[in-house]
């Protein structure tokens, strides 16, 4: 039993390290010098909040982070058209543009989306403390309930919101306009994402459809 958990709070704390190296390798590779000071405050936000969301919930609530440690997920009837994975290009850009220094974006404008960019991410780990079935997969579990209060209270969607601004201004955070360009395929790819799995929702879990005439905005308020 003693191993079991131990083997548990070992993966818990091996994938956020996994991710930030692959993240590291992804922005510091194509810049070709670790000079790249945008990618540092970026890359540090990002490390400082995934650990503190891994030891957060490792405490709290830990099979949350083995439900995100998913990766796998049934067929879903609607898929985003395979060219929307020019998306991610926008996580190599960055560090091609620093190269070649193509943007020169004025630093008010990487401060700025900077400190949008973590803003993001603490929303997101508010969105997970009142939803611990928010998962990378789309599926539901049993048990599950529909969520209605706090930030569901006014979208049905609130991560997509957080992942769709952090997405849309870590461009500029690591001071590149170019990249910004296949960045704006999240836009179409969450949209597929949610229509599956509303789908998905809509089909599985008791009460979703009420929620959904109650709270009738997806993403953003008034609009969608």
């Amino acid at each position: 039993m003693e191993n079991n958990i131990d083997k548990s709070k070992f993966k818990i704390y091996l994938v956020p390290i996994v991710l930030m190296i692959i993240m590291w390798f992804i922005l510091f590779i194509p810049a070709g010098t670790i000079k790249f000071w945008q990618a540092w405050i970026l890359w540090g936000e990002f490390s400082l909040m995934t650990f503190f969301i891994a030891v957060y919930f490792s405490k709290k609530n830990p099979e949350f982070l083995e439900r995100r440690a998913k990766v796998q997920e049934k067929e879903t009837s609607i898929k985003a058209p395979a060219v929307f994975k020019i998306f991610y290009l926008g996580f190599i850009l960055p560090g091609i543009d620093f190269r070649f220094n193509w943007s020169n974006e004025p630093l008010w404008l990487v401060i700025a989306s900077n400190i949008i960019v973590f803003g993001a991410y603490i929303f997101i780990f508010f969105v997970f403390k009142q939803n611990a079935y928010a998962s990378t997969v789309i599926q539901v579990e049993n048990k599950q309930q529909v969520i209605t209060k706090g930030f569901y209270a006014i979208i049905r969607h609130p991560m997509y919101l957080g992942m769709l601004i952090m997405s849309l201004f870590m461009p500029l955070a690591l001071g590149s306009y170019f990249s910004l360009i296949p960045m704006l395929f999240i836009i179409p790819i969450i949209s597929f994402r949610i229509k599956s799995e509303e789908e998905l929702l809509l089909r599985n879990l008791n009460g979703y459809k009420d929620y959904c005439l109650k709270t009738p905005y997806r993403v953003i308020p008034l609009i969608w």
